[in-house]
Parts: C-alpha cells; sequence; structure tokens
C-alpha cells in the first residue's frame, strides 16, 4: 500500500473519530457515535498492517485474535454495573502498551538518528513511557477502588505533597540523565528509575483520592491514557496515533474539568486529595445527621398510591440503582405512569455512580425515552413543582449538607434538591452513608419517606401496585 493510500486512510479514520466523538455528546447520537468510532479504528488498524507492517505477520495476526475474542468475551461477559471497573482496566492496557512499546523503541537500535533529532525522539519516548506508567498504575488503583477490592476512603501519607515534589523533581533529573546517556549508547538505568517513579506516583495519586472523586478519576485517566498514545505517536512518527491521542486526552481533560465544576471542586485539588480528605465536625465520623426517631418509613403499596396520585415525578438513579439492576423496572414503572397521565422524568448528577454518564448508559439499557431525560442544571428548579421524588440508591448526589453545612466534606458541591418538593421517596438498603462517607440530612427532613430493601425487589412491588 502507497503512503498516499496510507494518509487517505488515516485522515478518513481520523473524521471518524472526531465524528464519534461529536455522536457520544449527546443520547440520540451515542449509538451512532460508537458505529464511527468502530469504523475508524477498524480503517486505522487494517491500514497499519497492510501499510506499516513488513514481517512477523503471524505474531501480530495472532496478537489481533487474542485480542479482539478477550474484548468481546468481556463486553459479553461484564455487566452494565461493572463498566467503570472495565473502563478503568482498559485505561490500564493503554498505559501499559505505552511503557512496552516505548521500551521496545528505546532497545531497538536500528535509529540512524543524531544530535538535536535523536535528543527529541529520546524525549518522546521518555514522556510516552513517563505518562504510560502513570496511567497503567492509576487505573489499577481505580479499577481495585471501583470494584471494592480497595476502600474509597483517600491514603493520606504524611507530607504528601513533598512526597508528590520530590518524585517529580527525581523524574525531571532521570529524564536529563537518560537524554544524556543515549546520545552514548547507554541509559536504560534512569529509564528503569523513572518507570519506577511513574509507578509509585500513580498509585500514591489515586490512593489519595477520596471515593465521591471517583468519576473525575476514570475521566482523567482516560485524558492520560490519550496523551499517552500520543507521546507514543511521536514516537513512532505515526500521525494518525498523535491525532487520535491527543483527541481523547483533550476530551478527556474537558470531561475532568466538566466534573469538577459539577461539584464545584478544583482540578488539582482532586489530584491532590479528594472529598472527606479533612476530618470535619460533619464528616462521615460524626454521628447521623438526624435521629432515628425522625425516620419515616413506608412500604410499596404507600408508595404505589403516592406515584397514582402524583401529576409531577422525579425519579433520581444513583448507584444503588446500577447495583440492584433495577433499571428495567424504573423502565416499567415509568412507562405505566406516563400511560395513566403523570409526567414522569429523571433527574441526573453529572457524577451519579462511578464514571461520567454512567446513569445515563443504564437508561439508555433500559429503552427510557432520551427526551424525559434531564441534567441536574435543567431540571433543578422545577423541584417545588414536583409531587413526588423517587431517589433510588443515590446519596452524595441529594445530600443537602453540600447547602446546609459549611463544614461539610462536600460542602459547596452542586446537588439535585429533592426536598424542596413535596414528598421524597428514598430507596436503599439501610442508613448507610455514600461513598464519601457523609450523612445525608435527607433522610430525617419531614417529607423524606424512606423504603428499605433491595432496590430491584422495592421497585417491583411498587410496579404491581399501581399496575393493578
Amino acid at each position: 500500500m502507497s503512503q498516499g493510500l496510507i494518509n487517505t486512510a488515516y485522515i478518513g479514520a481520523t473524521i471518524l473519530f472526531i465524528l464519534a466523538l461529536g455522536g457520544l455528546s449527546k443520547q440520540e447520537t451515542a449509538r451512532r457515535g460508537n458505529y464511527f468510532g468502530i469504523i475508524g479504528m477498524a480503517i486505522a488498524l487494517l491500514a497499519t498492517v497492510i501499510g506499516s507492517v513488513t514481517e512477523n505477520y503471524v505474531l501480530l495476526i495472532g496478537a489481533i485474535v487474542v485480542g479482539a475474542i478477550i474484548g468481546f468475551m468481556l463486553a459479553k461477559k461484564v455487566a452494565m454495573t461493572q463498566m467503570p471497573e472495565l473502563v478503568a482496566v482498559l485505561h490500564s492496557g493503554v498505559g501499559l502498551a505505552a511503557v512496552l512499546v516505548g521500551y521496545a523503541n528505546f532497545l531497538h537500535h536500528g535509529t540512524e538518528l543524531v544530535g538535536i533529532e535523536k535528543s527529541i525522539h529520546d524525549v518522546e519516548t521518555y514522556l510516552g513511557i513517563l505518562i504510560g506508567a502513570m496511567t497503567f498504575s492509576g487505573s489499577i488503583i481505580a479499577y481495585l477502588k471501583l470494584s471494592g477490592k480497595v476502600g474509597g476512603k483517600p491514603l493520606l501519607l504524611p507530607a504528601r505533597h513533598w512526597l508528590n515534589l520530590i518524585l517529580l523533581v527525581v523524574a525531571v533529573w532521570q529524564g536529563f540523565e537518560f537524554v544524556e546517556q543515549s546520545a552514548e549508547g547507554a541509559g536504560l538505568t534512569p529509564l528503569i528509575i523513572m518507570t519506577v517513579i511513574a509507578l509509585l506516583f500513580g498509585i500514591h495519586m489515586v490512593m489519595a483520592i477520596g471515593g465521591a472523586d471517583m468519576p473525575v478519576v476514570v475521566s482523567m485517566l482516560n485524558s492520560y491514557s490519550g496523551w499517552a498514545a500520543a507521546a507514543t505517536g511521536f514516537m513512532l512518527a505515526n500521525d494518525l496515533l498523535i491525532v487520535v491521542g491527543a483527541l481523547v486526552g483533550s476530551s478527556g481533560a474537558i470531561l475532568s474539568y466538566i466534573m469538577c465544576r459539577a461539584m464545584n471542586r478544583k482540578f488539582i485539588n482532586v489530584i491532590a486529595g479528594g472529598f472527606g480528605t479533612k476530618p470535619t465536625a460533619s464528616s462521615g465520623d460524626a454521628g447521623p445527621a438526624g435521629s432515628a426517631d425522625d425516620i419515616q418509613s413506608v412500604d410499596s403499596d404507600e408508595v404505589g398510591n403516592m406515584l397514582l396520585n402524583a401529576k409531577e415525578i422525579m425519579i433520581i438513579p444513583g448507584y444503588g440503582m446500577a447495583v440492584a439492576q433495577a433499571q428495567h423496572t424504573v423502565y416499567q414503572i415509568t412507562k405505566s405512569l406516563r400511560e395513566k397521565g403523570v409526567n414522569v422524568r429523571f433527574g441526573i448528577h453529572p457524577v451519579a455512580g462511578r464514571m461520567p454518564g454512567h446513569m445515563n448508559v443504564l437508561l439508555a439499557e433500559a429503552k427510557v425515552p432520551y427526551d424525559i431525560v434531564y441534567e441536574m442544571e435543567e431540571i433543578n428548579e422545577e423541584f417545588p413543582d414536583v409531587d413526588v421524588s423517587i431517589v433510588i440508591g443515590a446519596n452524595d448526589i441529594v445530600n443537602p449538607a453540600a447547602k446546609e453545612v459549611p463544614d461539610s466534606p462536600i460542602a459547596g458541591m452542586p446537588v439535585l434538591e429533592p426536598w424542596l418538593g413535596k414528598t421524597t421517596v428514598v430507596l436503599k438498603r439501610g442508613m448507610s452513608t455514600g461513598y464519601a462517607g457523609v450523612d445525608n440530612p435527607l433522610f430525617y427532613k419531614n417529607n423524606t419517606r424512606m423504603l428499605f430493601g433491595d432496590a430491584n425487589d422495592s421497585l417491583e412491588s411498587v410496579y404491581k401496585a399501581i399496575a393493578t
């Protein structure tokens, strides 16, 4: 395949990737965006394999087949509730690939670059491995946190900021050493030292982030994986990899910024700590935000009657809905109520769940109409007119402490405000705190009713009550 044809294929793939990002920005076009991305990646792979590879086809094809089988099996096996963990694992794969490609490129002595060109190439190699190693280890820790294998509480080491600064200084110093030694045909030792430092930094960075900030971590690692790919593209002189990596890196950075704004957080503060990093009088260790006598529990039949007598209903899904796999029952209830003339809408917080768009994906899977799903800023002012708000397994994103308790670890975080409506029904297994470890005053308010139990079981009983 001629170089001109390869470049044409790369341009076509780039256009498809841009269209994919544009499609993924809206629920209505997300499926189409996925198709654009799949086609673009297929074109990129074919053009690279046919046009750039000159030997070892058997190993390459075998690796592609094995990778395709693993990807297919994961896609079939992994439940929607495990998507955040899967995304974290995939990010770790990108980081590991960048590290391995960087080392292979360095150890391959066939390059004839000299002088400033070689120095620039060495810097590209160094940065690719540095970002890749951080992405790899950080994503592994993110997976362990998201899957519950490691607690969501931030690990705050003494003088952690100084530790980060020391690691950064050593990494930069080793970079100069690497470029200098590489010019003399060496450089493996500083490269290994930097890799170990980057791995440790990735671990420390994510371990120090609180549970409520995990959606930002996922988008941040997505950005890192993109920049690792871009650095690898410079290293390999592959224009498509540079463009695609820059697209992923920049879009991930923008998403991280949007997520931080949604939580009233500065990005650098998220990296430095996260929610709940300072013990306060209103933290999860300070005891409940109300008395057990204030809790008003209801049963499914009572909730069914509330819904049938309501004109305006707001459903607020959270991670508990994902765990209970209750999205399909939610759709059945929504469909039944809308057929009875009740206006049912959904309010989605930007950080609901464990990754950006988690709740939107679940609702789309259950075929909930896109036009009744609203973002927080679109719907918050509507709560005073809502008759019944149904909170399904959400906690931090509906916590009044963010607005009412100045010294709360989540103070200032924009939240959905169902307590401003007439009645709020909260579905939970118990009175445990959310991922941020902060007790929720919503549970003790006069217009709140608690429906305890598995969310799907409770909703199925509610559906039977409204369907009869």
